[in-house]
């Protein structure tokens, strides 16, 4: 990309699913902050308003892009503990989808600083704070937590923790509009806010982790304080005039970059659009397959990167274990500054409010990872001490002499797909990203999107991707209007001429601002 012009103000585009989100990232820019305070403003309350799709009980991945420097990765994917009884969970065909065993170390905190590290202006202490102040005054039930609820009944009604802050005084359900409030997060907040490393030792560290225990976990304080997020070079290819990076296994990010030559095909012209569709459709189907085979961590012995960078012809018949819906697991947040800062961040819980388990010492919402976790000890993403599972989290940062993108979603094991369909009208500086994310999708996937096999769930409109199923042999799950499958997008665009653009997904409860900064 050119360099772009100095405008005659500066200025920040931010992208979230939540409009408290937007508005904490609004106050860190008016207080001086960047595009990185702006992201982690954002990402601090969607903590605290959006428990059922990330939490400081969950993991991160970033991207940072900073002007003349190379484009970096931010992991935060916590371990699992040192003492998990391999023995024990290889007797079962697939991990438990709920519950302590799949709990991994939370790395959202450390990944926080991690960003922060990379030229924040106002540190951790503020957006802390502000989120403490959510969690003490209380913020309305949103739809998409409210559906959530819906959803997850049985789950909230069972944990102690999980019904004390998610019932009113006559024991029902919050639901949309009722206030959410949470003291013991709001406590716990306001202690990170003096320190951030606390998530990791002392008061935060050994009640979560004796919670855990009590629960069947094998969790220790050791554990917590083990875990540091990693900055790493990302994984890059250029295609089609743009150079993509994400972030390396393991993440699912490879697997995106596989299905990019597809993904960037295609025109207006009669049936071109038509074919283009059934051939991403092809490359998804076989890249999901491959991922199923071969995506896991490299701390546990190799991987098969280059099938994943190139699924075609693969013969793979990949059978991962995936447990329960991925509906709802995730948030991003992406921020761009007018001096050439682009962020993109997810952080999450897995799956709906993670692993049904709520800490009431500390507020704290605990993530479901471990739960990809293969118990087959010769898979790639074998459970074992001190691993991390296969990880769905996929930002995304693309750059052509037009512009630079910062992408991502929530989606599940879906992101790669939902991604895809968006690329290449997002690279195009003369498209309209409100437009395009609004565009019916589809994903594919199996009991991660409610199904025994393989199968494409279609929103309406999508009848090219249906028809390409048909011909695949691929059953086909139609729905009757967009939904939470199909990926709550966030994404800003910085132009060679110095402007912004920035849009949320309409699926979400968000919104995107461009924010001019003092």
């Amino acid at each position: 990309m050119t360099a772009p012009a100095a405008p005659s103000t500066r200025r920040i585009a931010v992208a979230a699913p939540h409009p408290a989100a937007l508005d904490a990232a609004s106050e860190a820019v008016a207080a001086g902050g960047d595009a990185i305070d702006a992201a982690l403003a954002a990402a601090t309350a969607l903590t605290v308003v959006y428990p059922h799709q990330c939490s400081i009980g969950g993991d991160l991945v970033a991207l940072v892009r900073r002007r003349g420097q190379p484009v970096v990765a931010v992991v935060s994917a916590g371990a699992a503990p040192a003492g998990i009884d391999v023995a024990a969970l290889a007797q079962h065909d697939r991990m438990p989808r709920q519950g302590a065993q799949t709990v991994t170390v939370p790395g959202v905190v450390a990944g926080w600083q991690a960003i922060d590290a990379l030229g924040g202006r106002l540190g951790l202490a503020d957006p802390l704070t502000r989120a403490a102040r959510f969690a003490a005054d209380g913020v309305p039930v949103s739809a998409g937590l409210g559906r959530a609820i819906a959803v997850r009944t049985d789950e909230l009604h069972a944990d102690p923790g999980m019904r004390e802050v998610f019932t009113d005084d006559a024991g029902a359900l919050l639901a949309e509009g009722d206030p959410l409030v949470q003291p013991a997060l709001a406590a716990t907040l306001t202690e990170l806010a003096a320190d951030p490393g606390a998530m990791y030792r002392g008061r935060i560290a050994a009640s979560i982790t004796a919670r855990l225990r009590a629960l069947g976990g094998t969790h220790t304080e050791a554990d917590f304080a083990a875990h540091d997020a990693e900055i790493v070079e990302p994984r890059g290819t250029t295609i089609g005039g743009a150079r993509w990076w994400v972030a390396p296994p393991p993440t699912q990010g490879v697997v995106l970059l596989g299905i990019l030559p597809e993904a960037l095909a295609g025109g207006s012209e009669h049936g071109t659009a038509t074919a283009a569709t059934a051939d991403l459709v092809d490359a998804v189907h076989r890249a999901a397959l491959v991922r199923q085979a071969e995506l896991g961590d490299p701390r546990g012995g190799s991987i098969d990167v280059a099938a994943m960078l190139d699924p075609r012809d693969s013969g793979r018949v990949g059978a991962l274990p995936r447990a329960g819906r991925a509906l709802g697991d995730t948030v991003a947040v992406t921020a761009a500054d007018s001096d050439g800062t682009v962020v993109t961040l997810i952080q999450s819980v897995y799956q709906l409010f993670g692993s049904g388990i709520l800490d009431p010492g500390t507020g704290v919402v605990l993530h479901n990872r471990g739960s990809a976790f293969s118990t087959d000890p010769a898979h790639p993403a074998h459970v074992g001490p001190g691993l991390r599972p296969p990880h769905t989290l996929l930002p995304v940062i693309a750059e052509t002499d037009d512009l630079v993108l910062g992408l991502g979603c929530q989606g599940g094991s879906a992101q790669p797909w939902i991604l895809a369909q968006l690329a290449r009208d997002l690279v195009a500086a003369g498209s309209d990203p409100d437009e395009v994310l609004g565009r019916p999708r589809f994903v594919i996937g199996a009991r991660d999107l409610g199904h025994e096999v393989m199968t494409l769930v279609a929103e309406p409109g999508s009848e090219d991707a249906i028809a390409a199923a048909d011909a695949l042999g691929l059953p086909v799950a139609r729905t009757d209007g967009p939904v939470d499958e199909a990926g709550h997008v966030q994404t800003v665009r910085l132009h060679a001429d110095g402007h912004l653009d920035a849009a949320s997904d309409p699926r979400a409860d968000g919104r995107a601002v461009v924010l001019d900064a003092h």
